[in-house]
């Protein structure tokens, strides 16, 4: 049991080397992207919520 823990760990070490890591340039560039994107998203759901929500007023007090 601990010599397949041992093996595990090693090819986890292994592979973990193999690994190309993103530059700290890259990093932000996607940070900003995601934030970007999450904002974006957030907005236009935010707007359709309003719209329905509005609509919904006026179909509501309409009868």
């Amino acid at each position: 049991m601990f010599a397949k823990l041992s093996n595990y760990i090693k090819s986890s070490i292994e592979e973990m080397k193999k690994v190309t890591w993103p530059t700290k340039k890259e990093t932000y560039n996607y940070t900003v992207l995601v934030i970007g994107v999450s904002l974006g998203v957030a907005a236009f759901l935010g707007a359709l919520d309003y719209i329905f929500s509005t609509l919904l007023q006026i179909a509501i007090n309409a009868k």
